[in-house]
């Protein structure tokens, strides 16, 4: 299914029975010191078992880096402006299409691609007259926390849903002894921080330019991620690859 272990004429001969190319992207950041940086190769995991359980789509090799927001500068982090990540989103999409795919899939894992991924897929519809759909896993995967019968105190970045499905699907490269509760957060302004960029004043958000340790000490924003495990991590991996596969099904039942 990996697109770069096939030969060309494989390629062209899947594309041309209407495979569905996977494009997976993530970043390359801090996830705290228990989770490996390079949240992609999950991405690129779910890609290949949305693929599996679909049998007729392709998975392209991951964009490794993600859009810059909060973790530019990170030791060992590499993140793209938004107008760089962008251009190659739109220019990898056109490459797909060009070639030969009619239906393509983002699997998105990084919440700092979402500007660039929006821009691209209009790029791609003015040009093309082609929709492809992009799967933001974290954003989805968040919002079914306690309906999954996760552990709402591990929610965040540098926890959930990231740590579970680390956990899940490289337990070789997650250290889960390293979790740690959150330090608390000094406010700023005189408010209370409530999320990524967010301050709280009278019960509403205000959006402010936050640095990653006003926010995030140490790359962990989850209250305390030790909640995360394995078994959740496999719920949400489950859940994600349904839903890939309910979209590819949709896609290839459209003109």
């Amino acid at each position: 299914m990996r697109l770069a272990e096939l030969s060309a004429p494989e390629v062209a001969r899947r594309l041309a029975e209407g495979h569905a190319v996977l494009l997976p992207l993530g970043s390359l950041e801090t996830h705290g010191p228990a989770l490996p940086m390079g949240d992609y190769l999950l991405a690129e995991a779910i890609a290949l078992r949305i693929a599996q359980a679909h049998g007729r789509a392709l998975v392209a090799p991951p964009i490794p880096f993600g859009g810059a927001d909060f973790f530019r500068g990170v030791p060992g982090g590499i993140a793209l402006s938004t107008a760089t990540l962008t251009a190659l989103l739109r220019e990898v999409l056109e490459a797909l299409v060009e070639g030969g795919a009619t239906r393509i899939l983002i699997i998105n894992g990084h919440g700092g691609n979402i500007p660039a991924v929006e821009e691209a897929q209009r790029g791609l519809r003015v040009s093309r007259g082609l929709i492809a759909p992009v799967l933001h896993l974290w954003k989805n995967a968040g919002g079914w926390q306690q309906a999954l019968g996760g552990d709402p105190a591990a929610l965040g970045h540098g926890g959930d849903p990231v740590a579970s499905v680390a956990l899940h699907l490289r337990p070789d490269l997650c250290a889960p002894e390293r979790l740690a509760p959150r330090e608390a957060l000094p406010p700023f302004l005189g408010l209370p921080i409530s999320g990524f960029g967010t301050l709280a004043a009278a019960g509403a958000e205000f959006g402010v330019p936050l640095n990653l340790d006003e926010v995030a000490p140490g790359g962990t924003q989850a209250a305390d991620p030790r909640g995360a495990n394995a078994a959740h991590g496999a719920r949400i991996v489950e859940r994600l690859m349904q839903a890939g596969r309910a979209m590819l099904g949709a896609m290839e039942n459209t003109p």
